[in-house]
């Protein structure tokens, strides 16, 4: 009888937790034979290799195209390409896409549950993002054998351990096979994750293996092939492998498919750079043989600092029809709309948005969001419905409403900190003032709304909004950041 009983319970713990209950750490497999295992001694060996790397840290870092191989081999490439990230850099999430090299399988494996153990302690997986993907997408899958051994992720893990010193979490991610149709689905379910709060990590080797000097010609032609940003071009250069490779050549990159997957996120961005790093194979190792190498690269993806964000007159009316009828689906039926597929592109990208009803030339209300997680269309279509219902200094509008009202909604650019007053522009810029847990904000339109300068704006602000007192502002954090507006006609 009690063992039934504890076998129901079990079961109804397992539906109500089961991310909880199967949780998991994954163990270091490769510590000791592609790394120290001992934390002091991989500390040592880390800080040698960072101090013996030319540095030229870039804010704009979007993504690292790195290697994976036995630190003796590839330590200092890595390292190289961890350098250009500046130290005090903060992510929210870094994806570290590898692949798996003792267990074939089709799709893509994502570790749900658990965390990643190095012997420098304990790195988090984000498992709500990663149950996240796994849920919505059908090639997405967990496959717990494909991880146990794999090195292609882990060896990552100390560099970003020892380079990058405030919080975040990773997405590990293992491709199963270089199938071009799951390189794609894979880019479209990652784009959204694509921005400026988050990194990416692409691990991959290069040539296998042939002597130094077929090496340094091969590895440049697929270098140059990802240069060019063009995914296509870096196919073919990897298709030539297969029916004629050149000498010893094993594989011309053994990640092909998360090079591949950066590559179609990047595809026709102008805004977005590739730089090559440093290059080197195993030959200039101490324990390489000249003959039979290794080729690694370490290559960044940048983003251009002073992005300008552009939505299109399309992106712009679609985002007005969908919060309107989000509005009055939602007051008619209490539900909220479901987003159809096919929205234009533009509008998949993170960023913060208000939306402001307007009736009869007053405020009828007004809701917004920063930084979101999720993208601008949710986020329009959120914001609009919480505009109508949720603001408490109006009664909740009523469908009767909706032909006498406006609707203006304004998309933010990213939160900017600022040191000094002079660096807020009233009037171009939106200020957005915290203290502790409280916090306002004054869009860019309400300057010239008021006329108010930029200390009238800073106490109105303080005062009002964030509810810190007239002078609360003076000893707050700042932040700034600019809008696309726009509204009904």
């Amino acid at each position: 009888m009690r063992t039934n009983i504890l076998f129901r319970v079990i079961v109804v713990l397992l539906l109500l937790f089961p991310g909880q209950l199967l949780a998991q750490d994954r163990q270091p497999a490769v510590a000791g034979s592609f790394y120290p295992g001992n934390a002091d001694a991989l500390k040592k060996e880390l800080s040698q290799l960072f101090q013996n790397t030319s540095t030229q840290t870039d804010s704009s870092i979007a993504a690292l195209i790195v290697p994976h191989a036995g630190y003796i081999f590839s330590g200092k490439v890595a390292a190289t390409g961890y350098a250009q990230i500046p130290i005090g850099k903060a992510y929210k999430n870094v994806f570290v896409i590898g692949v798996s090299h003792r267990v074939r399988f089709s799709g893509v494996s994502i570790y749900p549950h658990g965390n990643y153990i190095t012997p420098l302690g304990k790195i988090q997986v984000n498992d709500t993002l990663a149950e996240k993907l796994i849920a919505e997408n059908s090639f997405i899958h967990f496959v717990p054998e494909a991880h146990q051994s794999e090195h292609s992720i882990e060896v990552q893990l100390p560099f970003l351990q020892s380079h990058l010193k405030k919080g975040y979490r990773i997405v590990p991610i293992l491709t199963g096979d270089s199938n071009p149709a799951t390189t794609r689905k894979l880019a479209k379910a990652l784009l959204p994750y694509f921005t400026s709060d988050n990194l990416f990590i692409i691990s991959t080797d290069f040539s296998h293996y042939p002597a130094n000097a077929t090496a340094q010609k091969v590895d440049k032609e697929t270098a140059d092939a990802i240069l060019s940003g063009k995914p296509e071009q870096l196919q073919k250069v990897c298709q030539e492998t297969a029916p004629n490779p050149p000498e010893n050549v094993l594989t011309r990159l053994c990640g092909e498919s998360g090079v591949l997957t950066l590559m179609e996120m990047v595809s026709g961005k102008p805004d977005y750079h590739y730089h090559q790093i440093i290059y080197q194979n195993s030959s200039v190792s101490s324990a390489g043989d000249p003959s039979r190498v290794v080729g690694y690269y370490a290559i960044s993806v940048t983003r251009d600092n002073e992005q300008t964000f552009h939505l299109t007159e399309n992106d712009q009316s679609y985002l007005l029809k969908l919060a309107r009828s989000s509005i009055e689906t939602y007051l008619k039926s209490g539900t909220v709309q479901k987003i159809a597929p096919g929205y234009p592109e533009g509008l998949q990208q993170h960023c913060g948005a208000f939306v402001t009803l307007i009736e009869d030339g007053k405020l009828r209300g007004c809701i917004g969001q920063f930084n979101p997680s999720i993208p601008l269309v949710e986020v329009v279509r959120n914001m609009a419905i919480a505009a109508a219902t949720k603001d408490t200094r109006f009664q909740p509008v009523l469908l009767s409403e909706m032909k006498s009202i406006e609707i203006e909604i304004s998309v933010l650019t990213p939160l900017h900190k600022i040191k000094n007053v002079e660096e807020f522009t009233p009037g171009k810029q939106g200020i957005y003032i915290k203290k502790g847990n409280r916090g306002g904000t004054y869009l860019p339109q309400v300057a010239e709304q008021t006329g108010w300068d930029r200390e009238k704006m800073l106490s109105h602000c303080a005062r009002d909004k964030a509810g810190i007192g007239w002078n609360g502002w003076k000893d707050a954090e700042l932040y700034t950041y600019e809008a696309i507006v726009f509204h009904e006609k």
